[in-house]
């Protein structure tokens, strides 16, 4: 099968999902199949280049490791939820080092972990960066604490609870 924006669009189950992951991976360039199709204009396709790359191993999700400014814009820019889940995902999946902080993606996380209007799947993922970012700064990690604390928790879903709770006890690594 060659890959083309239609079939990517045209992606509606896991069984989809990973044939087109499947494909993708035996170019052995899943950062030219990001840079492709996962910024597509088209929010179906993007969101389903996402998902797919969503797939890959730990090593594999490496190769997207040069792409990593590029996610961040794209997660703080998109209308769509899904394509902001799925980035923040790849996002939190790939190494974060000091030099590659930004304090636009710490802001944003922040807003939107606490944002009981977001979805809950949002919530958490950005609630995981804020803290991964945190952890470089200690005067960082006394702000999370103080706007997790802060939180009025009978609002939120289940799992943000949980990635709350294991943040403020020191067991989130």
């Amino acid at each position: 099968m060659i890959l083309t924006a239609d079939i990517i669009r045209s992606v509606m189950g896991e069984a989809d999902a990973q044939a087109v992951y499947r494909e993708a991976c035996k170019t052995g360039d899943l950062q030219g199949f990001a840079r492709q199709y996962a910024f597509d204009d088209d929010h179906r396709v993007a969101r389903n280049a996402l998902w797919t790359l969503t797939k890959a191993t730990d090593k594999e999700i490496a190769q997207l490791q040069p792409m990593l400014d590029e996610l961040i814009d794209q997660a703080l820019k998109t209308d769509s939820s899904s394509v902001r889940r799925l980035s923040l995902n790849i996002i939190d999946r790939l190494e974060m080092k000091e030099e590659d902080l930004r304090s636009d993606l710490y802001d944003f996380c922040l807003e939107h972990a606490v944002d009981v209007e977001e979805l809950p799947g949002i919530q958490a993922i950005s609630m995981k960066i804020a803290y991964r970012i945190s952890t470089f700064y200690p005067e960082l990690m006394a702000e999370l604490k103080r706007i997790l604390e802060g939180m009025e928790i009978e609002y939120y879903k289940p799992a943000v609870k949980s990635i709350r709770s294991r943040i403020l006890s020191g067991k989130y690594q």
